[in-house]
């Protein structure tokens, strides 16, 4: 146990509700590599689009990503607000938990053929997993001083690197040897697979719900009625209010651009590895290994954005995305796969990680659900178009390399806007609002009499 907090200490989780919040993403990253990365983009392909042909199939995968992403984008704002008003992240967190896991669940009754209800479990599942990553995405401006966000960012996406290559490693295990475990094939295995992450994602969930505090208004200050239009009144103003965040946005927008081009290449990676012939153990080998380099190389994002800032750090990751983008263009074989992701490895937990704290420092903590909430409208806007622009280049050109080589745009638009954030007049600005707000910068603790106050 001293040698868990030691290393947890040393990661720059050293409080309980830290410790506890980061464990979440070590908790969804298992449905992200395994459901959404690499085992049901390969069972989809080989096994639930059986009867449609592999272009077809690849573009009603994108279309239902795109739809499920979109939704969330929808509901995100409007439930952002609601639980800054309520003080509910955590309920809100725990709903989009359970619809994740039912659909998780449900994809281990997918058969031969059943395209269309792996497709609707897949859904389902992406909006349950995003949605609830909204909720504790917020929960980290509540809890981590400003000196801290960038490393307890970090620290999260390395868990999350670990325990999703963790269960990604033993069900590798069970996919190449489904005989060990007496079941008949690679196709059983990879249902059963569906139900070990539903259960590693639930588990690990409820450390966040037993140790994190749930955020509440100043004391004296009244919650409002709870009303649709109460609440989109909040949310109208918090779009005017957007003027008085001005680095935030420019912030926001950058993202929308520069994420378009990784959240597309973290979903469709492995489904295009597939279509170009490359075998299912040089894709999952691959994949575990960007898991691997991710660990160390999310930690390393943190350090070094303590010592040169949050955006040079960004900026040079955006520059290895655009080496990424050439080489999986030009890709045609195993080697060629592997050192793609040993670049994705490199910088794609890092380059997430530093956005989500960096928006973190440049939002008011009274709003940081609803404001995270738009930041997940950037981020679905981005990962709803890079899909669909994906499956039309690939119906209009019938070629899935040209339609790689267009992530070239989002990336190179994306480091321009970011260039001109200035991300000091940015924090100047959150705390400012927070203090006419009545909010104190003081993180909420698990240890503090009365921690789940904000005041």
């Amino acid at each position: 146990m001293r040698v868990w907090d030691s290393l947890m200490s040393r990661l720059g989780l050293t409080r309980p509700e830290l410790r506890a919040w980061a464990m979440y993403d070590w908790a969804n990253s298992a449905y992200v590599t395994t459901v959404i990365a690499v085992v049901f983009p390969i069972y989809y392909a080989s096994v639930a689009s059986k009867g449609l042909e592999r272009e077809v199939a690849t573009g009603r995968f994108a279309a239902v990503t795109a739809v499920a992403l979109g939704t969330v984008a929808v509901l995100s704002p409007v439930l952002g607000a609601l639980s800054d008003r309520a003080g509910r992240l955590k309920a809100l967190l725990g709903g989009f938990l359970a619809l994740g896991l039912l659909a998780t669940v449900g994809l281990a009754g997918v058969g031969p053929g059943d395209w269309a209800w792996a497709l609707v479990c897949f859904g389902l599942g992406n909006v349950g997993v995003t949605g609830s990553i909204v909720f504790s995405d917020a929960l980290l401006r509540h809890i981590a001083r400003d000196e801290e966000l960038d490393r307890v960012s970090t620290a999260g996406y390395a868990l999350g690197y670990l325990g999703g290559g963790l269960l990604l490693a033993a069900q590798l295990v069970l996919l190449v040897k489904p005989g060990w475990f007496g079941l008949p094939d690679a196709a059983a295995a990879s249902r059963v697979s569906f139900v070990t992450v539903a259960l590693w994602w639930g588990a690990f969930s409820v450390p966040l719900f037993l140790r994190v505090p749930e955020p509440r208004p100043p004391s004296g200050a009244p919650l409002p009625r709870l009303s649709l239009t109460g609440v989109f009144s909040q949310l109208a103003e918090t779009l005017r209010a957007l003027r008085q965040y001005r680095q935030a946005l420019l912030l926001l927008v950058a993202y929308l651009l520069y994420s378009d081009g990784i959240g597309t290449i973290i979903r469709l990676s492995t489904l295009y590895g597939t279509e170009l012939g490359i075998g299912q153990g040089a894709l999952m080998g691959a994949l575990l290994m960007t898991q691997a380099v991710g660990v160390p190389c999310a930690v390393l994002f943190g350090k070094a954005a303590s010592r040169v800032g949050s955006k040079p750090a960004l900026m040079f990751a955006l520059a290895v995305y655009v080496v990424v983008t050439f080489l999986g263009y030009f890709m045609s074989s195993p080697v060629h796969f592997f050192a793609l992701a040993l670049l994705v490895g490199m910088v794609q937990g890092g380059s997430q990680a530093l956005s989500r704290s960096l928006f973190a420092q440049m939002i008011p903590r009274h709003r940081a659900a609803e404001m995270f909430g738009l930041f997940s409208v950037f981020e679905k806007v981005t990962a709803v178009a890079g899909p669909l622009v994906f499956a039309a280049t690939v119906e209009l050109t019938g070629s899935s390399r040209l339609a790689v080589l267009s992530l070239l745009g989002f990336f190179g638009a994306g480091a321009a806007v970011l260039w001109r954030v200035d991300v000091e007049a940015g924090k100047r600005a959150a705390r400012e609002d927070d203090a006419r707000a009545g909010w104190n910068d003081a993180p909420l603790t698990t240890a503090a009499p009365g921690a789940a106050r904000a005041d």
